[in-house]
């Protein structure tokens, strides 16, 4: 099968993104997957996704794991996936879409940023500087210092792959303060399997936690390896996140074909 795909990426957080509103790339299995995201044998990329049509809304995203297999929201890749949208010819001051954890708005804002709202968090467990959220995909959060020194990839597998979390499979962020209203994040994703530049679901687990108003908005500048993004949203009271805004770049980077048997 010859595959028309286009390459995104949101602050370092790769994508292959596929037009499927004819419904021809769906019988794609997870070994294609799998190899399409395959660096230096496939195109390469932390995630593909595709673009379907949705009756009620202005499309359906579907997203895979670089390990192939189908997985939970992607905030960088919501994103990207409205950015492509846009570049379809699909125009529209809010864009309203489907992924696997319910419905979805987003905007283009002036300078070409794509602000996506999340869905509400209203549980979190806490430990001492560690805590367990969902904002679309599972999070462990440990603020920490010194994190650009930090073998992200070996403590984030260690924690993914321990006895509490092997099954399932949880993201690990590494959080620093870097003042008030802005931190630092890197991020270990479970089915990467290994350090991304930039984790939007993470971002968004790692500035909840770091709120700095007890009651009401809050923004938080976040800064990753791949780059800056913001998160805006109300915390009404404890453990209770609402109007959450995943705000940052998300870049068409090329086209291309690939074959794929």
């Amino acid at each position: 099968m010859n595959i028309t795909f286009y390459k995104y990426q949101g602050t370092g957080n790769d994508f292959v993104i596929l037009d499927n509103r004819k419904g021809e790339f769906s019988a794609l299995n997870n070994t294609q997957v799998e190899f399409i995201c395959r660096r230096r044998f496939g195109v390469g990329a932390d995630g593909m996704m595709l673009l379907n049509e949705k009756a009620g809304y202005d499309f359906e995203m579907k997203y895979y794991n670089s390990d192939g297999r189908e997985s939970s929201m992607c905030g960088n890749g919501g994103r990207c996936m409205v950015k492509f949208a846009y570049h379809l010819g699909i125009h529209k001051p809010l864009y309203q879409f489907l992924a696997t954890d319910g419905r979805h708005e987003a905007e283009i804002d002036l300078n070409g940023w794509v602000r996506l709202k999340m869905q509400d968090v209203h549980e979190v467990e806490t430990r001492y500087e560690e805590y367990i959220l969902n904002t679309g995909s599972p999070h462990f959060v440990k603020f920490t210092n010194e994190v650009r020194d930090m073998n992200v990839k070996e403590k984030g597998r260690e924690i993914r792959n321990s006895k509490e979390f092997a099954a399932e499979g949880i993201n690990v962020n590494f959080v620093e303060h870097l003042n008030e209203h802005t931190i630092f994040v890197r991020t270990y994703e479970r089915g990467v399997e290994d350090e991304t530049l930039s984790c939007g679901t993470g971002v968004v687990a790692s500035a909840l936690m770091a709120a700095h108003n007890e009651n009401g908005f809050n923004q938080v500048d976040v800064y990753t390896p791949g780059g800056k993004l913001s998160v805006e949203f109300d915390l009404a009271q404890e453990n209770q996140y609402t109007n959450i805004w995943l705000c940052g770049p998300a870049e068409f980077v090329f086209k291309g074909e690939i074959e794929v048997e």
